[in-house]
């Protein structure tokens, strides 16, 4: 990681990659694809499909980014979602409120008492195989570790999740969502904290494709109170969501 990239994540960033909102059936195409090698090819968490693209009914109301590489443009590495309620029927739950019914902390947030229109979920945020080189994260659609920020004297970033997170909220703000809600890891919110991001356990732990735990965000306030190092990387990354949102 060379002095420029430290002193401005966002430039790193664009060395290596490109983000946009996945707003027209070509680049929904390929998120899909990303989809089904991770989770249907690799990870057999879902079955393969006979046209390799994984979607379940929540894409029907979702938004998407696409993670590619610059260099080759083409080559994807990695993408994920952004579930709206149904506005057809918007009582109807979103994925982690039928994963968690269970073990949601109501007396902490009921996601069923706020107004529909203003939450969403962050889901199915897929890394491509090469791009998950360390040991062991090979079983793991994505995910963030101490390593990732390197040492003192070799700092490193994790760019692919945080990009992925960061277009995600990006569309959120689009989007008018105020609360973001995702099941993840347990460790994740101390890694985010790192990075100035406030993420709330909401609930007990589950059996979901490993130890997961419901948490929530509050959109503004991730803005609002990220560290000043992120900012430059966000800036990045928002931008490039408005640019793809434009062109479509």
């Amino acid at each position: 990681m060379s002095l420029l990239d430290r002193i401005n994540l966002g430039y790193g960033f664009r060395k290596y990659f490109r983000i946009d909102a996945a707003h027209d059936e070509a680049l929904r195409d390929q998120v899909y694809r990303v989809r089904h090698e991770v989770y249907c090819e690799e990870l057999k968490f879902e079955p393969e499909r006979p046209d390799r693209r994984e979607i379940d009914a929540y894409d029907a109301h979702s938004l998407h980014c696409l993670l590619r590489g610059v260099d080759e443009p083409h080559t994807l590495v990695g993408c994920t979602r952004l579930v709206l309620v149904n506005p057809d029927d918007p009582d109807a739950p979103l994925p982690f409120e039928r994963t968690c019914a269970a073990t949601l902390d109501r007396s902490i947030i009921d996601p069923a008492k706020m107004p529909r229109g203003r939450i969403a979920e962050v889901s199915r945020l897929a890394v491509c195989a090469r791009y998950r080189r360390r040991k062991g994260e090979t079983r793991r659609p994505a995910d963030i570790q101490d390593e990732d920020f390197g040492s003192k004297g070799q700092p490193r970033f994790p760019y692919i999740p945080v990009g992925l997170y960061m277009g995600a909220i990006s569309l959120a703000i689009r989007h008018d969502i105020d609360t973001l809600f995702v099941l993840t890891e347990p460790r994740l919110a101390s890694h985010f904290a790192r990075l100035g991001v406030d993420i709330r356990q909401i609930g007990g732990p589950i059996e979901h494709r490993g130890t997961r735990v419901p948490s929530v965000m509050d959109v503004q306030s991730i803005v609002r109170n990220m560290r000043m190092i992120m900012r430059p990387l966000w800036r990045t990354i928002d931008g490039e969501i408005a640019r793809s949102l434009e062109q479509g």
